[in-house]
């Protein structure tokens, strides 16, 4: 292999005597590395690069012609020559990678202008918006969790896909069955699609059926009372509706995981922070660590400040998973996810693994699920 990036040069010589010159060649320690006769009075030889110079000094009488390089000496020439349409490609493809690890849209999915107003926000806050830099499936999965636990009361489900250079957020919001103490007088009606399970009236007149479809909205127990036909009284309806509802999530899983294990090891130092660099002022530092910091000095017009940093030092344990065994993982996932939005009276009936899809080192499962869930809610009568 090393042999081949030496620089070498093919010459053809012309000239009387040929054997003669050759001798010549080698008395003055000039390596022939090949040598063909073209006939009695020219040749091909193949010699180093570096010997050039002096078959040039002793040629004397016979005609020298350099036909061709090898080794590095080509790959230079041929870079040389190159150079212009390198330095073109080297910028293409530095543009694309660029733009390919940025975002330019996002698109939040649900009917509610208000809940697509609020993640928009909130993902913002985050530093997910047009224009900047793809976040890591860790980072993406630490903001849906931190949304998820500031908006409990409000959104049910979240998910955040990547599909090239956008970001597809489908969310869930919570419904919430607020205790009014008031007299109006209100039906029960389904808070979403389903198959009636078990209808519960303590007051007001069921007027469904058990295993009936229902949309959201239909009504189930009126509050309306009738006889004969005609509305004899109105009363606050009150009870509970369970039903089948169905949903297909997606769920993404990487191939590739580390947790980190707190070592017990802690520390406070100092850093200087420059622009996306932090500069550690200290000699033993973590391999390792999660940090809170706090702001010493700091301007306003300067990219530059100080911070007291407490370090707690850990242990990284990568995992690398097989596509069979993340997805595995990825159904358990979507699992768990169901059962936490569910209550003590509630419970997943059956589930289906539907697909795969790979993405680089993650993998996106689609299951189906049928769950047993209250879907109780009120229409005032009005």
């Amino acid at each position: 292999m090393i042999e081949k990036l030496i620089s070498k040069t093919s010459l053809n010589i012309k000239g009387k005597n040929i054997n003669r010159f050759i001798k010549k060649l080698r008395n003055n320690n000039i390596d022939i590395l090949s040598l063909k006769y073209k006939d009695q009075n020219q040749a091909n030889i193949i010699i180093y690069k570096k010997d050039y110079e002096k078959v040039l000094k002793i040629k004397s009488i016979y005609e020298v012609t350099e036909l061709d390089v090898f080794g590095l000496v080509k790959i230079k020439r041929k870079i040389k020559l190159s150079k212009h349409l390198i330095i073109i490609i080297t910028l293409a493809f530095l543009t694309f990678l660029f733009l390919t690890h940025l975002i330019f849209n996002i698109e939040v999915i649900h009917s509610n202008k208000d809940i697509r107003n609020l993640l928009l926000n909130e993902l913002e806050k985050e530093g997910i918006k047009k224009y900047t830099f793809k976040k890591s499936y860790n980072e993406l999965s630490k903001i849906k969790e931190k949304i998820l636990n500031k908006y409990q009361d409000k959104i049910e489900w979240l998910e955040i896909e990547e599909s090239g250079t956008k970001y597809t957020v489908r969310v869930e919001e919570r419904t919430i069955i607020k205790k009014e103490e008031n007299n109006t007088p209100r039906n029960i009606v389904a808070a979403k699609d389903g198959v009636l399970k078990k209808v519960i009236a303590e007051k007001g007149d069921i007027v469904k059926d058990m295993n009936d479809y229902v949309k959201k909205g239909d009504l189930i127990v009126n509050g309306e009372l009738i006889f004969n036909e005609k509305v004899t009284g109105k009363v606050r309806a009150s009870g509970k509706v369970y039903a089948e509802v169905w949903y297909v999530t997606k769920t993404e899983y990487p191939m590739t995981i580390f947790k980190e294990i707190p070592t017990g090891k802690t520390k406070n130092t100092y850093a200087l922070k420059f622009l996306n660099n932090t500069f550690e002022l200290s000699l033993n530092k973590f391999k390792h660590k999660k940090i809170k910091e706090k702001d010493i000095l700091k301007h306003p017009l300067i990219p530059l400040k100080l911070v007291k940093q407490n370090q707690k030092e850990t242990k990284v344990i990568d995992q690398i998973l097989t596509p069979e065994e993340a997805i595995i993982e990825a159904q358990k996932k979507a699992l768990g996810n169901i059962k936490q939005t569910l209550s003590k009276d509630e419970y997943i009936i059956r589930s289906k693994y539907l697909k795969t899809t790979v993405k680089e080192s993650i993998v996106e499962v689609e299951m189906f699920f049928a769950v047993y869930e209250d879907i109780t809610d009120y229409a005032e009568i009005r």
